[in-house]
């Protein structure tokens, strides 16, 4: 469970309404539950004494998701010169096992099969790809944002993006296989 950062001067403007995006980014980019909770809290630990030096008109989601991205990117560079550890994660998904009262079982079970088939899908895209969508379609950071988070330019986001969409199409189109079992037109 990820612990909320302390409200102290200066920091009750960080809040905790961005843990939930960074927490889906750390595990977009770790693809580990633990590995992406201490992402998250480093990001916390490394922002709040820094908070006092922003400008009064930065954007303090995207200079979170930059902090975090630069975390996970030490991290990368540490590993490779460091020793091998094997990690797995046993973390059951415990937002798959929620249960909405409101909806029949049917509906449930379909929202699942395509919760997971759209996680699965973008879990085969590539990392440059996984960001982008992440970034944008989950977190809604502008082009501008996450061109800045990238180091890369606007249309170079606007490409990738593009594409990743475009992939993300073709991975979740019915194959002719499916449709001939559903009985579906494709």
């Amino acid at each position: 469970m990820l612990c909320e950062p302390k409200a102290t001067a200066g920091t009750d403007t960080l809040g905790s309404e961005h843990i939930d995006g960074l927490y889906s980014y750390a595990l977009v980019l770790s693809h580990n539950h633990a590995e992406a909770e201490d992402l998250v809290q480093e990001t916390y630990v490394r922002a709040i004494p820094a908070i006092g030096r922003l400008r009064p008109e930065s954007n303090i989601k995207a200079w979170l998701f930059k902090i975090l991205r630069n975390i996970w990117l030490n991290q990368l560079r540490k590993r490779r010169s460091d020793p091998q550890m094997v990690q797995t994660d046993m973390e059951g998904d415990s937002v798959d096992n929620l249960v909405n009262p409101g909806k029949d079982a049917y509906e449930i079970y379909a929202g699942k099969v395509e919760v997971r088939r759209v996680r699965t899908a973008i879990e085969q895209l590539s990392l440059e790809f996984r960001e982008v969508i992440l970034l944008r379609e989950f977190e809604e950071l502008s082009y501008q944002e996450i061109a800045s988070l990238l180091d890369c330019p606007p249309g170079t986001v606007m490409s990738r993006l593009a594409r990743a969409r475009s992939k993300l199409r073709v991975l979740l189109s019915p194959t002719s296989a499916e449709c001939e079992q559903t009985g579906i037109d494709c």
